[in-house]
């Protein structure tokens, strides 16, 4: 009875250390700002890609100055009738990492493209919270919103992956200030994502498929519920799905489109072989006509989306 107790309170004392570590280190193991073997900086510019651009300090209402890139079309009469896209990355690495797909996006939807850094990523300052990265994202819309060389009610969020749970609260928390949200291999929320890249806290942490009192759910700071945002957003919606996505389940993407249900200007479309960094290339010229037909038919109203 010595030893079963021993090994009880051995396993006890286990279990209260990882739920320690996951509770005090949990951001560092949300936010990935560095790639590793990468360093933390720039390793090009837009000017390298010959994109005509603006450095871009802004200051959140907390404090923490961010460093971001607006790179706008290069003649100012299609700059100012163009559409504005606010785009949100994915989780690892910084905005320079982005930069071929923003120079294709621009060529092929003739469009600004406003690249924002989040709190400790890239250049801008401080740490990476989910509650900081709101204030950064609401801090990128408010200085759009006051640039007088754009149209303005033509502001369209574009989120990737974590960019997506960053887009859906800001335009849930904007009504009506932007004009559509794009959402391209988004989570449900990280409660979901935490049993499915670490298998063992799928009993203790759950979202929107959990079952019965997940008890450490209310440990968790940066939850990104997704799920819950897009439900209440009533701007247009596009979502934008790789079938073998090998990091967000593409299920997920499809629940993110039910939870929009009562949303009439909700679109989804997949792209069989899209993995979840390189939909976009996978797509091909579909997936650049899907996003076009979308920003024709809900930023001027001249069009229909086809798949």
């Amino acid at each position: 009875m010595n030893w079963v107790s021993g090994l009880l309170y051995g396993a006890g004392g286990v279990v209260c250390t990882c739920v320690v570590l996951l509770v005090v280190f949990q951001e560092r193991l949300v936010y990935v700002p560095v790639i590793p073997g990468l360093s933390k900086g720039y390793p090009i510019t837009p000017a390298r890609l010959n994109l005509a651009y603006e450095d871009i300090w802004l200051t959140s209402l907390d404090g923490i100055r961010l460093h971001s890139w607006f790179v706008k079309l290069s003649n100012p009469s299609l700059s100012l009738k163009a559409p504005t896209v606010l785009f949100f990355q994915e989780n690892a690495g910084n905005i320079a990492h982005r930069l071929e797909f923003v120079q294709v996006m621009m060529a092929r939807l003739k469009c600004n493209v406003f690249m924002l850094s989040y709190r400790g990523y890239g250049a801008s300052d401080g740490r990476p919270t989910q509650k900081g990265i709101v204030l950064d994202a609401q801090a990128a819309l408010d200085y759009l919103l006051q640039r007088k060389d754009i149209d303005t009610s033509r502001i369209v969020v574009f989120g990737r992956s974590l960019g997506g749970a960053v887009g859906a609260a800001l335009v849930k928390n904007n009504p009506g200030k932007v004009s559509a949200l794009i959402l391209e291999n988004t989570f449900t929320s990280v409660l979901d994502m935490a049993g499915i890249l670490l298998p063992a806290l799928k009993w203790v942490i759950g979202g929107t498929e959990a079952k019965g009192i997940k008890l450490m759910n209310c440990l968790v700071r940066s939850p990104w519920n997704t799920y819950e945002l897009v439900s209440k957003i009533r701007e247009p919606l596009l979502f934008l799905s790789g079938l073998r996505d090998e990091m967000v389940p593409p299920l997920h993407m499809r629940q993110l489109f039910d939870a929009a249900r009562h949303n009439d200007k909700r679109v989804f479309v997949d792209f069989p072989t899209g993995m979840h960094m390189d939909t976009w290339l996978r797509g091909g010229d579909r997936y650049w006509r899907v996003i076009q037909l979308f920003l024709e038919q809900y930023t001027s109203g001249t069009s229909s989306v086809s798949t």
